[in-house]
């Protein structure tokens, strides 16, 4: 593996491969472990009967209920989480997002990550990432933001 290529004049570091983020096999063997993470998480909700109330789902698995809820009568920003990726996994799209818009955001991006975690792993570089850590920090900061608009879309609609 070459190593990376210093840029003086704009201070970044880059790739003589093009603009992929390298992988070393400890790497590789972190994103074919995470991608079986999420291959897991979808069987796991595929094998859970979506609650017709589009929250409680997580109940069947012998959780407590949600004590936000409890506690202040209102959903919290998770409510419905577990029932959306559960109708999700069943391609019901439309009842994913009923149940909460921001599980079917996140249902999306974890299936999208986990063809993409089997072709860097193959290819030994991030495919088409070259900051890792500024897409992570991207998506992270967007569904923050995203699930907290939507918590208080579904609020104000109550």
């Amino acid at each position: 593996m070459n190593p990376p290529l210093s840029n003086p004049s704009a201070n970044q570091i880059t790739f003589p491969h093009g603009s992929d983020y390298p992988l070393g096999r400890k790497s590789r063997v972190a994103l074919v472990a995470w991608m079986l993470f999420l291959l897991s998480g979808f069987s796991l909700a595929r094998s859970l009967k979506p609650d017709p109330r589009g929250f409680g789902t997580h109940q069947r698995l012998g959780l407590p209920a949600c004590s936000f809820r409890m506690m202040f009568t209102i959903p919290c920003p998770s409510c419905g989480m577990t029932t959306s990726f559960a109708h999700f996994t069943r391609g019901q799209f439309r009842e994913s997002a009923g149940a909460n818009f921001a599980g079917l955001l996140l249902a999306i991006v974890c299936a999208i990550q986990i063809p993409w975690c089997v072709a860097s792993a193959w290819r030994g570089r991030l495919w088409k990432v070259s900051q890792p850590n500024v897409v992570a920090m991207w998506l992270l900061i967007s569904f923050c933001v995203i699930s907290a608009a939507l918590w208080i879309f579904r609020l104000i609609a109550a």
